[in-house]
C-alpha cells in the first residue's frame, strides 16, 4: 500500500478561487474593501515570511492587507493601545498578532485584547467558547482547512475514531472540538468524530495512535509519527513543519508512514497552504459580520 497524498496546495489554490469570486461580489454589493492588520513584533525571520506569506495570498483573492512592523523592544502596552487603535478603526475588519512574541509580552493579554468579532485567528475566549458551543463565529484557520482538506477529498470523519497527537491552543484543542459537533461548516459528515487528544503525558501513545482512522499529529517533533504508530489505511494529517539540516520536514516520518496510511499530507504542501488560506476567509467574513449586521 502506498497513501494518496492529499495535497493542499492544490485545495487551497481552489478555495482562493471561490473566494476572489466572493471577495469581488461583497465590494461590488457594499463598496467595503476587506482589510487585514497584521501585527509582526521583533525580527524572528520565520514570522516575517509568514507575514509576507500572508500580504501575498491577501493581494490575489483582493483584500487589502496593512503590516504594522514593531521592535523587539516595543513594550506590552505599546502593542495594546495599537490593538485598541486598531479595534477603533471601522476600515480594518481583521486583527492578528503573528506569534511567538518577544518573552517580555504576554501572548494570552494580547490575544485576549483583540475584538472578537476582528479576531480572525479564533484566539479570543469569547470565540472559542463559541466553537465549544457549537456555533462558532470563526473556525481557527489550520484545524478549518484540516476540515476543508478532508471534505473536499472526500474523506468523512462521521462515526470515525480521531486521534489528535499534541493540545495547543491553535490546533489540538479546538480540532478536537470540532470533530466532537454535531455539525461543521462542511455538514455533520465533517463532524461526529469520536476523539481522542494524546499528549506527554499519555500512556502507550503508539497504542492509541493505532487506533486511529484519522491521525492528526501537531507537536512540533520532526517525524515523531513512525510506521508502528499508525493503523494500515488511516487518513494521516501532519501539521508539523520543523526545520532541520535536512529541510523541512513534518511531525510524521512521511517516507515509512506513507507505506501503511492510506492518506497522507506531504510537509510542505499539505496543511500549511491552507491555513493561510482560511485567515483569508475568516477576514471576509469578519467584513460581511461588521458591515452586514451579524452578530
Amino acid at each position: 500500500m502506498t497513501a494518496t497524498l492529499l495535497d493542499g496546495k492544490q485545495i487551497a489554490e481552489q478555495i482562493r478561487s471561490e473566494l476572489a469570486g466572493q471577495v469581488t461580489a461583497f465590494v461590488d454589493h457594499s463598496g467595503i474593501r476587506p482589510t487585514l492588520a497584521a501585527i509582526l513584533v521583533g525580527d524572528f525571520a520565520p514570522s516575517e515570511v509568514y507575514v509576507r506569506n500572508k500580504e501575498k495570498a491577501c493581494q490575489r483573492v483582493g483584500l487589502d492587507s496593512h503590516v504594522h512592523r514593531l521592535g523587539s523592544q516595543t513594550s506590552e502596552q505599546q502593542l495594546l493601545q495599537l490593538i485598541e487603535q486598531l479595534n477603533q478603526d471601522p476600515t480594518i475588519h481583521g486583527i492578528l498578532v503573528q506569534l511567538p512574541l518577544p518573552g517580555h509580552i504576554r501572548e494570552a493579554r494580547v490575544l485576549d485584547a483583540i475584538a472578537p468579532l476582528k479576531d480572525v485567528d479564533a484566539f479570543h475566549p469569547e470565540n472559542v467558547g463559541l466553537i465549544a458551543q457549537g456555533r462558532p463565529r470563526y473556525l481557527p484557520c489550520t484545524p478549518h482547512g484540516i476540515s476543508q482538506l478532508l471534505h473536499r477529498a472526500g474523506i468523512t470523519t462521521c462515526g470515525k475514531h480521531a486521534v489528535i497527537v499534541g493540545r495547543s491552543d491553535i490546533v489540538g484543542k479546538p480540532m478536537a472540538l470540532m470533530l466532537m459537533n454535531r455539525n461543521s461548516t462542511v455538514g455533520p459528515d465533517g463532524a461526529n468524530a469520536t476523539v481522542t487528544v494524546c499528549h506527554t503525558q499519555t500512556a502507550d501513545l503508539p497504542g492509541v495512535t493505532r487506533s486511529a482512522d484519522l491521525l492528526i499529529a501537531a507537536i512540533g517533533r520532526p517525524k515523531f509519527i513512525t510506521a508502528d504508530m499508525v493503523k494500515p489505511g488511516a487518513v494521516v494529517v501532519d501539521v508539523g513543519i520543523n526545520r532541520t539540516e535536512s529541510g523541512l520536514v513534518g511531525d510524521v516520518d512521511f517516507e515509512a508512514v506513507k507505506e501503511v496510511a492510506g492518506f497522507l499530507t506531504p510537509v510542505p504542501g499539505g496543511v500549511g497552504p491552507l491555513t493561510v488560506t482560511m485567515l483569508l476567509v475568516n477576514t471576509l467574513e469578519a467584513a460581511k459580520r461588521q458591515h452586514g449586521g451579524a452578530a
